[in-house]
């Protein structure tokens, strides 16, 4: 992103500009223990009775049912929807400009949604209104209570016409956030005995252990987390975005930005001028897939080329913002193991 965007950016927006790896703006942190833990309280389903679930703010929301009518971050609703619940309307990156689902809408057919905004900062109140919402659910990148890509001009409109689930993905490792979806998709009403959900959790549990594995016996394998603009790149830091939380936790050995670096951007980044993406040394690079970011194969300065990794062909995806659903947290985990694996010591 260019330093005159960057400038005019909100905290919340340098996290979606796809500097954060897109996951991390400079988010202040704010609110209690109590409300990072969260806690389903299930009391209803999408069957009979009242319904009330309790998320990662603290907020308990009842109503007299299931809801039908649900609205949610795109990422949230592609969650739910591996799990058999599906949402009537979208906000977020959810088709690319040709039409396509992006990657953050997994397996929907968004052909089937209302989207109500596509981009960052873009959310059509009135096309909300008119879906009669019994509820919007959205993940958290704070312990604010700031709903992902609900805009902060309109949420007081928005807020007033259906209750709100937050989930966190602050701060915390990758199985917290998936059972606290698992909870809600419970709540309402899914089947999670059902033979998809069960194998899915079954391989997510494997293929972590492959990771467990790979980097015990490979830790002299750094690896390094990026996501590409036109004029920057940037370097994750492995504290607080939940997939490399976790992946840190079973041993992965990442590269870290500089504590200088990481403070200005409240930990969460480092940014690099094309001239200097070879500060620090790896042997896998870990991309953002983001349609938001330039991906590797589009990526033209020299001095990216000329990187031992990338020269190495030791390149992969990383689902920077993850679809909480084990279906879908498999691959990645997967994907790192094997890198990891076969990779060459070339930093």
């Amino acid at each position: 992103m260019s330093n005159a965007r960057t400038a005019r950016l909100t905290r919340r927006g340098l996290l979606a500009a796809g500097g954060a790896l897109g996951l991390g703006a400079v988010l202040t942190a704010c609110g209690d223990d109590g409300a990072k833990d969260g806690g389903a309280d299930t009391k209803g389903s999408a069957k009979t009775g009242p319904w009330s679930f309790k998320d990662d703010r603290g907020t308990t929301v009842k109503l007299d049912e299931a809801p039908r009518n649900i609205v949610a971050f795109t990422g949230v609703a592609a969650a739910l929807y591996d799990y058999g619940i599906e949402v009537k309307g979208v906000f977020g990156p959810t088709t690319t400009k040709d039409g396509k689902a992006d990657v953050q809408a997994g397996d929907m057919d968004v052909s089937k949604v209302t989207v109500l905004g596509n981009v960052w900062d873009q959310f059509n109140v009135e096309k909300y209104a008119a879906l009669a919402p019994d509820v919007l659910i959205s993940t958290m990148f704070d312990d604010a209570g700031t709903l992902w890509y609900v805009p902060e001009a309109s949420k007081d409109k928005i807020a007033k016409l259906a209750p709100s689930v937050g989930i966190s993905v602050f701060d915390r490792q990758l199985t917290g956030p998936l059972q606290r979806m698992w909870e809600l998709a419970e709540s309402l009403g899914a089947d999670m005995t059902a033979v998809k959900v069960t194998e899915a959790k079954k391989r997510f549990e494997a293929a972590s252990e492959r990771l467990r594995k790979a980097a015990k016996a490979k830790p002299e394998i750094k690896v390094l987390v990026g996501s590409a603009s036109p004029e920057l790149f940037y370097v994750s830091g492995s504290n607080l975005s939940i997939d490399l939380e976790y992946f840190k936790a079973l041993g992965v050995n990442f590269v870290e930005p500089t504590e200088a670096a990481k403070k200005a951007t409240g930990g969460w980044f480092e940014s690099l001028s094309w001239e200097n993406v070879d500060k620090h040394k790896a042997d896998v690079i870990m991309m953002d897939d983001r349609s938001s970011a330039i991906q590797p194969a589009d990526i033209t300065e020299a001095t990216w080329k000329q990187l031992p990794a990338v020269k190495a062909g030791q390149i992969i995806a990383r689902s920077t913002e993850p679809i909480l659903s084990y279906d879908k947290c498999v691959a990645p985990v997967e994907a790192l193991a094997e890198a990891i694996e076969k990779a060459k010591k070339v930093s």
